[in-house]
C-alpha cells in the first residue's frame, strides 16, 4: 500500500504543487476529499488559484470536467440538462447538462439562489440525478468542488446547514507565503504560465497523468487501512461532545462521523501508512467539522470562532492509547 500511495498519489501531489505554488495543506486536503470520494467547499478571496487548482487536478487525472459560473438568473435545467423534442423522430431526447462530468467545478456557489442549489443535491449525495421521472447515473469518480469568496455578501445567497453537510471538506485558500510568491513570479517570468490547462508546467506533468482507474483503485485500497475499535470509539465521542458544548447551537451530524473517518483514512494513505493513527483524527478536524458547527450568537459576540471550539473539543476528548 506504501508503494501505491508515493507512486501514484505522490505523482499527483508533486504535480499540483508545481502549478500551484505555497498551497500544499489546500492540495493535500483536495486530494484526501479526492481519495475518501468526497465533495468539496473552497473558501477563498479572488486571484487565490482555486480554479486553477481543480482545473489542473482534472488535467492530472485525465478525467472530463465541467465548470459551471453560479449567477443569480440561473436556473437547475441549466445545470442538469433538459428534455428536448426532436422533430425529426418526434421523440424528446435528454440533452445532458454540465453536472454529467468526473469532476465538476461550482464557481461561486453562494451567487445562485437555493432552488438551483439544491440542483445539485441528489448528485453529491446519491451520485445519481432524476430527470423526467428517469434516474441518470453519474460517473464512478464524481466528484463537486464548489468555491465561494469570504469578502462578499451582497447579492449572494448563504448555503443551507442541510447543503453545507453534504461537502465532506470545507478548505480556506489563503495567501501565499512571501517565497511562495516569489516562485510564483518566476515562473510567470520563465514563461511557465500559460493560458489555463495549456501551460508549459500542465504540460511538463503531462507524462505523469494518472486516470480515473488508478484513483478508484486508491479508494479501494482506502479499505485496508487499519482501525482500531478504539479510534472508532474516539471519533464517536468528539462527534457526540459537539453536540453538548455550551458555545454550539448545531454539533456535528452522523454524516459528519462518517466523512471524518473517512478523511483520517485518506489521510493515512496520502501519507504512505496503512494504519490510522489519532494524529490522522486531528489533522482533519477542522477541514470536516468548521461547516458544520453553527455557533450560538452570544458565542459570536463574545468573539469566540470556530477553530477555537474545534480545538477546545479535541481538548476535552482523551486521546486512546
Amino acid at each position: 500500500m506504501q508503494e501505491v500511495s508515493t507512486t501514484i498519489i505522490g505523482s499527483l501531489r508533486q504535480g499540483l504543487n508545481s502549478i500551484v505554488v505555497g498551497q500544499s495543506q489546500v492540495i493535500d486536503q483536495l486530494l484526501v476529499a479526492l481519495l475518501a470520494g468526497g465533495h468539496v467547499l473552497l473558501e477563498g478571496v479572488p486571484g487565490t488559484a482555486k480554479t486553477l487548482l481543480v482545473k489542473s487536478l482534472a488535467s492530472l487525472i485525465s478525467s472530463p470536467f465541467s465548470r459551471i459560473q453560479l449567477t443569480p438568473d440561473m436556473l437547475p435545467a441549466d445545470i442538469l440538462g433538459t428534455s428536448i423534442y426532436d422533430l425529426n423522430t418526434k421523440t424528446f431526447h435528454l440533452k445532458k447538462g454540465p453536472l454529467f462530468t468526473s469532476l465538476l467545478l461550482a464557481d461561486e456557489i453562494n451567487r445562485t439562489p437555493p432552488k438551483t442549489q439544491s440542483a445539485l443535491l441528489e448528485a453529491m449525495e446519491e451520485g445519481q440525478v432524476t430527470l423526467d421521472g428517469h434516474i441518470e447515473y453519474l460517473p464512478d469518480l464524481f466528484m463537486v468542488v464548489a468555491t465561494q469568496n469570504p469578502i462578499e455578501f451582497e447579492g449572494t445567497y448563504p448555503l443551507p446547514e442541510a447543503q453545507l453537510d453534504r461537502f465532506m471538506l470545507k478548505v480556506l485558500v489563503d495567501y501565499p507565503s512571501t517565497a511562495a510568491e516569489v516562485s510564483m513570479l518566476s515562473n510567470w517570468q520563465d514563461g511557465l504560465y500559460g493560458k489555463p490547462g495549456h501551460s508549459q508546467l500542465q504540460k511538463k506533468n503531462e507524462g505523469t497523468c494518472l486516470s480515473a482507474g488508478d484513483i478508484l483503485e486508491c479508494r479501494k485500497q482506502l479499505a485496508g487501512i487499519f482501525v482500531e475499535e478504539s479510534l472508532l470509539t474516539y471519533v464517536a465521542e468528539l462527534v457526540g461532545r459537539s453536540r453538548k458544548l455550551s458555545d454550539l447551537q448545531l454539533g456535528a451530524s452522523p454524516r459528519a462521523a462518517i466523512h471524518w473517518l473517512a478523511c483520517a483514512k485518506a489521510h493515512a494513505y496520502l501519507n504512505g501508512r496503512d494504519y490510522l493513527s489519532p494524529d490522522d483524527i486531528k489533522a482533519m478536524a477542522e477541514p470536516v467539522l468548521r461547516h458544520r458547527l453553527l455557533l450560538k450568537a452570544e458565542s459570536e459576540l463574545e468573539g469566540i470562532g470556530v477553530s477555537q471550539v474545534i480545538i477546545n473539543l479535541l481538548n476535552q476528548v482523551p486521546v486512546p492509547r
